[in-house]
């Protein structure tokens, strides 16, 4: 059978973060649903303090298929006999936790895993019924789920159990994010990066398929990037002077803090550059405009406003324009910060160096905001990426090269990672005394296509909804297909079907 595509649901689920919305369109449309991965239970006595996930394993119980690596410092906490109604979800947590601070906060896919089933049932449920406010009793939409990839079988059955038995839902399709996330980049093979909160994941795929032997994590992420910026800008006495006046210093962690919010604010406005390793040349103007490619970008108005300034700059005297130049040098911005107006110089630019560089990490020091040992110190992420995909198929790493998609929420705010990253990785695919006709001899950078005009000003970030918007409209309009599980197949196999849909887990 197939469905109409206005009925559809797209869930992309990641290890911090669910995004989801409702129905296809010809121009495949951003999500609609944003949500924070998290749950929230109120303590009582009853928790004696124990954290356990919801089949009553405590919460130390890793699945064996994730590695120490792929393991998240973010909280756990649950109860045996919490039930889904118990947590608190959305706004509703965010409420909760403005008024109440004795509220335990549990990150159930953190891992990369399902911490907890309970915690898992209670997020899904909340955007399928709260936010994209569907019917249980006449839930005719099917579901495409993104997943993390090397989940086991009773956790793909398990789901399967959940979205038919307890969401009524009118089919599944489960797709792997990495996959998705290349999908959207046009692509069956590559390398994705996937730059987390706490945690980066890097897996080849080959010929749409993931090496699951190859995969890999570091242990840094975004927050490792912020709380490096927030250390540096302590060298800037203007912002300290500001947030910290000597009339009413704050305290080190409060100050810390304060410094984490304007940098949160400052990357997030994309005020924040990635150099390349070696910095490479700007491309100059050659003076020719494809008026075609403007229009189809959506660039009119940057096209004419770039124009004007040119302009505006030959009728300029030549101490005026050196002056321009000098300004452009220093690269100066001025953000409102609170009742502050702050300026910061190039230092705003040094916001991704602990990716490629975490020894930076051991000059700051520990506090609760900044949870990680020493002895966690990860490799740098070219060198990650580097050993993953050498971990592959000879004859299939100049096809994985072919395709270094660098993905993330960072990436729809920072702009440049991928070529930064590219830069680094040359030393890895030089190798004078090795030429053959399966040696990559170069690193091609993808992003999602300029022909998705939804997605124009999203960077890479929303690359796995989109991904799971294509693979869905072609999958619930194949009446043929075998790609999911509809509720006549769970009706009739159960939690199997689920197994048989995934070409993966057979």
């Amino acid at each position: 059978m197939s469905f109409r595509d206005s009925t559809v649901i797209i869930i992309e689920t990641g290890r911090t973060v669910i995004r989801a919305g409702l129905g296809l369109h010809d121009l495949l449309k951003t999500p609609t649903v944003e949500l924070t991965a998290r749950v929230g239970l109120r303590r009582n006595a009853s928790m004696n303090g124990t954290e356990s996930n919801g089949n009553g394993k405590t919460s130390s119980s890793q699945d064996p298929l994730a590695s120490t690596s792929r393991a998240s410092s973010l909280p756990q906490n649950g109860q045996q006999n919490a039930t889904v109604k118990d947590y608190l979800v959305g706004v509703q947590l965010d409420e909760a936790l403005s008024t109440d601070s004795d509220i335990a906060i549990s990150w159930p896919f953190a891992d990369g895993d399902v911490r907890d089933w309970t915690q898992a049932e209670a997020l899904w449920k909340h955007v399928l019924f709260t936010q994209l406010q569907r019917r249980r009793v006449q839930n005719e939409s099917p579901v495409m789920l993104t997943l993390s990839p090397g989940l086991s079988r009773d956790t793909h059955e398990r789901i399967g159990q959940i979205f038919f038995e307890r969401f009524n839902v009118a089919g599944l399709g489960i797709l792997e994010r990495p996959v998705g996330q290349l999908y959207a980049a046009n692509s069956l093979s590559g390398v994705v990066v996937d730059i987390g909160h706490d945690k980066t994941d890097i897996t080849p795929i080959y010929d749409g398929f993931i090496v699951h032997s190859a995969r890999t994590s570091t242990s840094v992420g975004v927050r490792d990037c912020q709380n490096y910026l927030a250390y540096l800008l302590r060298s800037n006495q203007s912002v300290m002077a500001a947030i910290s006046p000597p009339e009413a210093p704050l305290d080190f962690e409060t100050a810390h803090s304060t410094l984490l919010e304007l940098v949160s604010q400052v990357w997030k406005a994309g005020h924040v550059k990635v150099p390349s390793d070696g910095e490479t040349a700007v491309v100059e103007d050659e003076g020719v405009t494809d008026i075609a490619a403007v229009i189809v970008a959506g660039k009119e108005r940057a096209l004419i406003e770039s124009g004007m300034k040119k302009r505006g700059m030959a009728k300029a005297s030549a101490a005026e324009q050196q002056r321009q130049r000098e300004i452009e040098a220093l690269d100066l911005i001025t953000v409102q910060f609170r009742e502050h107006s702050l300026t910061l110089g190039k230092e705003r630019h040094r916001f991704c160096e602990p990716l490629f560089d975490p020894s930076l990490l051991r000059g700051i020091p520990v506090t609760d905001a900044m949870p990680k040992s020493l002895a966690e110190m990860s490799l740098p992420l070219q060198e990650a990426v580097g050993l993953s995909v050498a971990q592959t198929e000879v004859d299939q790493r100049q096809y994985i090269w072919g395709g270094l998609f660098v993905t993330g929420d960072i990436t729809r705010h920072v702009k440049g990672i991928g070529i930064a990253l590219q830069s680094r990785l040359a030393p890895f695919i030089v190798n004078a005394e090795l030429q053959t006709d399966v040696q990559a001899r170069s690193i091609k950078v993808l992003n999602v296509p300029e022909y998705f005009p939804e997605y124009r000003d999203t960077g890479n970030g929303f690359a796995a909804f989109l991904g799971a918007s294509i693979t869905a409209k072609i999958t619930f309009n194949d009446s043929m297909g075998k790609n999911f599980v509809s509720k006549a197949d769970y009706t009739s196999k159960g939690p199997r079907s689920v197994i048989e849909m995934a070409p993966a887990l057979l």
